[in-house]
């Protein structure tokens, strides 16, 4: 062999080797394997448009934290599109299609149960979803056709018993929670919460819990305090006892007997993402109940228990130029 001939094979031996453990060539060779690659730089159109979304949706999430005037406020995911499991999804089409697109949710750093004890008033402003606590210490004629609205519109609220309706209604309250609804404390005689002493209002829960557990086999995890009366000692041994004391933001104000419309609408003129609706089983509220879910949907608002409302799954709704939503959270 030549010298001239000696130098060229040794180039071509050192260009393919340099090929070969590229980095960049690792990658494409990865990418190919994953079934993941843009034809060139920017010119795949499909991979330009999901990475436009990513950046459209790209949202941080929020922690949880002790607002001034809202005290305890959940935390929120934040939210980031997974370009390759997205690209897989369309590629066959080779088209950008906003409703295959995959989000990863990522939590916050602080969390709803890492604050101090202190009352909750609403679910994060920025969540599409809204609860009905439904105070229950009287008022049976009306559960079953409060329960029947809530089961046509597939909707599960958080009820919160008195303990000794329970202990009086056993087969209301096994209704109640054999509906698939949420169970809450509400005290066990209804007592002014805010003027007991801390071991009354520690028995006044535990009591309710007690009974709740008989009587459904469910544990509450919030506590609904009468008439809305606490003071911090109250929040404190709640917490102490595994329950979140919740608040609300809306009142029907139904025991006054409103009309459906007028109850209907003082909800409406105040309702807003992460709002929790106070309510209890009267002819005003079974009256209204159908009207006032239609219209609560039609706000764009879903229609959850508390913990639902309080959980930091971010509920995704697409915007994009299609006009498409997706919707996956689930309204228990």
């Amino acid at each position: 062999m030549s010298a001239k001939n000696l130098i060229a094979f040794t180039l071509i031996a050192i260009l393919s080797i340099s090929a070969i453990f590229n980095p960049y060539t690792n990658q494409y060779l990865g990418q190919l394997k994953n079934g993941y690659v843009p034809v060139s730089n920017g010119q795949d159109e499909l991979y330009n448009q999901i990475k436009e979304a990513a950046e459209h949706y790209r949202t941080e999430s929020q922690d949880a934290k002790i607002d001034r005037v809202w005290k305890a406020m959940p935390g929120y995911n934040g939210i980031q599109v997974d370009e390759k499991a997205s690209y897989q999804k369309m590629k066959k089409n080779k088209m950008f299609d906003e409703r295959k697109l995959v989000f990863i949710q990522d939590k916050p750093k602080i969390h709803l149960a890492d604050l101090p004890p202190a009352p909750i008033y609403r679910g994060h402003p920025d969540k599409p979803m809204v609860s009905f606590l439904i105070n229950v210490a009287w008022g049976n004629e009306y559960i079953p056709s409060i329960l029947a609205t809530l089961r046509e519109h597939k909707i599960y609220a958080t009820f919160f018993l008195e303990g000794r309706w329970v202990k009086e209604n056993p087969e209301l309250a096994k209704m109640i929670a054999d509906s698939g609804h949420e169970i809450g404390n509400h005290s066990y005689s209804h007592p002014n919460m805010a003027n007991i002493s801390n071991e009354q209002v520690k028995q006044e829960l535990i009591k309710t819990n007690d009974i709740i557990e008989a009587t459904t086999n469910i544990t509450p995890t919030w506590f609904g305090p009468p008439s809305g009366a606490y003071r911090n000692e109250t929040v404190e041994i709640a917490h102490a006892q595994g329950l979140k004391t919740v608040m609300w933001t809306v009142d029907t104000i139904d025991w006054r007997k409103p009309s459906p419309q007028a109850l209907i609408q003082r909800v409406m003129s105040n309702i807003h993402p992460g709002a929790m609706i106070l309510m209890h089983p009267t002819e005003s509220t079974a009256k209204s109940l159908d009207t006032l879910i239609t219209e609560i949907n039609a706000q764009n608002l879903k229609i959850g228990t508390v913990t639902k409302l309080m959980d930091e799954e971010r509920i995704i709704r697409l915007d994009g130029k299609q006009g498409l939503k997706q919707d996956e959270t689930e309204d228990r």
